[in-house]
Formats: C-alpha cells, sequence, structure tokens
C-alpha cells in the first residue's frame, strides 16, 4: 500500500468517527470533534474558552499533537500541526450541526471558541495483523515483510 493509499484511509476513518485526543502545551490530551472538509488540513475544533485547550488558544498559535484510533482497533495516527484561534465566522457557519449545537449556547455564544489545526505531518498505521502473517511468525519467519506497506510517514499540509 503507497502512503498516499494509507493518507486515503486516514480520512475515511477519520469520517466516520470524528474522535481524537488533542493535546498542546498548556493542555494534556483530550478527547475531542474533529470537523474537516474535502479531507483534507485544516481539521478544526469547536471548545470554549473555559477549558484548557480554549485558555490555549487565546494565547496565540502552539505546536499541537494528534492521535486517533480507528473504531475497529485496525488504524491509527500520529499527527503533528499548529493549532490557532479562528473564529471565522464563515466556517462556524459551514461547520455547525446538532451535535455541535447540544453543547453551546449558540453560534454567537462569545464563551466559543473555534481552535484551527493546520496539519504538518502524520504516521499512520495500518493493522498488518492476518492468518497468514501469524502463522508465518509461528514458523519462525520474520513477519515484517507482510507488514511493511502498513506504514508511512505522510506530509499533510494542505
Amino acid at each position: 500500500m503507497t502512503p498516499q493509499e494509507l493518507e486515503a484511509k486516514f480520512w475515511k476513518h477519520l469520517a466516520k468517527d470524528h474522535t481524537v485526543f488533542l493535546a498542546t502545551e498548556g493542555a494534556l490530551p483530550r478527547p475531542m470533534h474533529a470537523a474537516f472538509e474535502d479531507n483534507a488540513s485544516p481539521i478544526w475544533f469547536f471548545t470554549t474558552y473555559d477549558t484548557d485547550i480554549g485558555q490555549v488558544l487565546k494565547s496565540g498559535p502552539r505546536a499541537a499533537t494528534m492521535t486517533f484510533v480507528a473504531k475497529g482497533h485496525d488504524f491509527w495516527a500520529s499527527a503533528s500541526g499548529t493549532l490557532t484561534l479562528d473564529n471565522d465566522h464563515d466556517v462556524i457557519e459551514r461547520l455547525w450541526n446538532a451535535q455541535v449545537a447540544a453543547w453551546y449556547d449558540g453560534k454567537h455564544d462569545p464563551n466559543l471558541a473555534l481552535g484551527r489545526y493546520d496539519l504538518r505531518e502524520a504516521q499512520l498505521w495500518e493493522d498488518g495483523s492476518s492468518i497468514v502473517t501469524g502463522i508465518k511468525a509461528l514458523l519462525g519467519q520474520d513477519p515484517a515483510e507482510e507488514v511493511a506497506d502498513k506504514t508511512a510517514h505522510v506530509r499533510l499540509a494542505g
């Protein structure tokens, strides 16, 4: 599998679940709902100013990491990028939905903060486990060749 194919799988899996762990200096990893468009960076995160991440957003752009595990636990990603406060009203309008609305007091809530996460790079892994790989390992063969194309380091800058 090529790095481009693994990247496509990353966006496909993320579109199914949208839940990632997001962390930056001053904010420990926390589950967040990832919103994105066109299977590309940036990824957007709604929060409020009274959260750790909201406080960090007020202080300017920060390096941040994002960790993702697919629902089936068969695909993983660890990404790095820059997290910035970006309360662009047009973006809020496009991304606002019933799920987001359930957490906030409307699109014009003064405590609402929209974080823009510009991805830089990611390490992607797809589960390389299979019956064939397991049998080869039991027979003393190195399964590394079987799983060599199941991981990639990709540039994700939009």
